[in-house]
């Protein structure tokens, strides 16, 4: 059973897959990001299987570059999951917003997946739901500690271990920039809040996009309670942005599976 942030039972939860990034350092401008393979399946493959696996009562996967692609094949692996078109792309936060009408009915819980993070396991995310339950939180971010945070967003917590702030790595002092702890981008929301908060953030950058870590500015300025938990394998949350991190996640999956420790049974082999 799944809670709001008032601590009202509301069922399972929505899952949000991002899947409409182009993946130009991928190589290949005729393939969607997500649809890079791991041991014969997609990446989107591997995080839609996570979903149902922890109990989603309904997928939403958002579609952009490619979108025939990856709603054709998931049409098939998942038929269940929801197709939702992001054109014109501008940003995570434009991103969420697309799946607003097809959650309308939907009071809950909104996990947040991204298609290119294909080693999340269910372990993990079972901790991080059942955190964000008793935290009764707003909003729940899965953090990691990583030996090398370049290029990540920093998180700044409280002193009650709350998160008080997500500093880009590019707008970060060196002080700043020496904490370990970083931003995954995988996320647990109170839907309503998630959606009273997009409707409220701008674009403020040169490529004119909104970005979805805005929302938690919001939550701060009205005193919501945003938490964070730690993955245990940093290893889970890295992205697949390049054909070399495509090959390392490849051997990790394969020593996963020679250990018998896959995580997510698969859908539609």
């Amino acid at each position: 059973m799944v809670t709001n942030a008032e601590g009202n039972a509301t069922g399972s939860f929505a899952a949000l897959i991002m899947a409409a990034g182009h993946g130009k350092r991928m190589k290949d401008p005729t393939r969607a990001k997500v649809m890079y393979e791991l041991n014969g399946k997609p990446m989107v493959h591997y995080v839609a299987d996570l979903a149902y696996a922890l109990g989603a009562s309904r997928v939403i996967v958002i579609v952009g570059h490619q979108r025939e692609l990856v709603t054709n094949y998931l049409s098939v692996s998942h038929p269940d999951a929801r197709c939702v078109a992001q054109e014109p792309q501008l940003g995570t936060g434009d991103a969420v917003l697309q799946a607003e009408d097809a959650l309308a009915d939907f009071d809950g819980t909104v996990l947040v997946l991204s298609g290119d993070v294909p080693l999340l396991t269910q372990c993990t995310m079972r901790r991080l739901i059942e955190h964000h339950l008793s935290a009764r939180a707003v909003a729940t971010i899965l953090t990691a500690m990583m030996d090398d945070p370049t290029g990540y967003g920093r998180i700044i917590r409280n002193p009650d271990g709350s998160v008080r702030q997500i500093v880009e790595h590019r707008d970060a002092s060196e002080e700043v920039r020496r904490i370990r702890e970083i931003n995954s981008g995988i996320y647990l929301f109170d839907k309503k809040k998630l959606f009273e908060g997009l409707h409220h953030i701008t674009p403020h950058n040169v490529q004119n996009e909104y970005y979805l870590t805005d929302v938690f500015g919001y939550f701060w300025k009205h005193h919501w309670l945003v938490s964070g938990l730690r993955a245990q394998q940093v290893e889970e949350i890295h992205g697949i942005n390049t054909v070399q991190q495509l090959d390392q996640a490849r051997i990790i999956l394969e020593s996963r599976v020679a250990q018998g420790a896959t995580s997510n049974p698969p859908r539609g082999s």
